[in-house]
């Protein structure tokens, strides 16, 4: 029987990237979106790799829409906690407004997403996607997103310890990554950053990808409450 994966923004690249990997492997795909829609992302799917996908729509900072999109959702083996929001400006022009869309959206949504995902899930694993800005490569100006990934470790533990031994939940603190708003930066900024990668280059979404599905294989069955950076090594 095809196992069933849930994945959070899967309207962004490292979201599709992720999602193609799991229908490479017969999963059935859950794919989840609050703004951009999905609908043609999900046709290329059932197209070019014969998957069985479902589209949900939620605003995972809101527990009432987080609960009816678990309404729809009876079978869930792999959770994949992706979606995120950044806005990046000075402190002194962050709004609380602004901090607290980024905080709920990014931290509240991953644990209300894993709470309800905890209620259907017998054994499986959960992959939250935190960032490297949540170790020691923080940015100034995404103090509330930096903040938000940090906390998304700390619940990587906690539910790490609450719903084991059936659920293994693990993270992964990607460096830079060459999704649509990283190549709409400054290239000269990108290139100063690129140097700074012992690997010499900014990580594709397939690199962050693989990363997500082998926690989430059976290949990992022994890896649990871990926080695993994939930056390319940096200097």
């Amino acid at each position: 029987m095809s196992k069933t994966v849930l994945i959070t923004g899967a309207s962004s690249d490292i979201g599709k990237a992720t999602a193609r990997l799991f229908a490479i492997q017969n999963y059935n795909l859950i794919l989840h979106y609050h703004n951009n829609k999905i609908n043609d992302f999900k046709e290329e799917l059932e197209k070019d790799y014969d998957a069985k996908c479902m589209i949900v729509k939620a605003d995972i900072s809101n527990e009432e829409e987080v609960k009816e999109m678990f309404n729809n959702i009876s079978k869930l083996d792999c959770l994949v906690n992706n979606a995120a929001l950044a806005i990046d400006n000075h402190y002194l022009d962050k709004t609380a407004d602004e901090f607290n869309r980024v905080i709920e959206t990014n931290l509240t949504g991953t644990f209300l997403v894993t709470k309800y995902a905890s209620k259907i899930m017998g054994e499986g694993s959960i992959v939250n996607v935190s960032s490297n800005n949540a170790i020691n490569d923080n940015n100034p100006l995404s103090m509330d997103y930096d903040a938000s990934k940090a906390g998304i470790i700390s619940l990587t533990h906690n539910f790490a310890k609450e719903l084991a031994p059936n659920i293994r939940v693990n993270a992964i603190a990607p460096g830079w990554v060459l999704t649509k708003p990283v190549k709409e930066m400054n290239p000269k900024f990108l290139e100063e950053e690129k140097e700074k990668i012992l690997l010499n280059r900014i990580a594709l979404p397939e690199d962050i990808a693989h990363v997500i599905y082998f926690l989430s294989s059976e290949e990992a069955s022994y890896i649990n409450d871990e926080v695993i950076r994939v930056d390319g090594g940096l200097k």
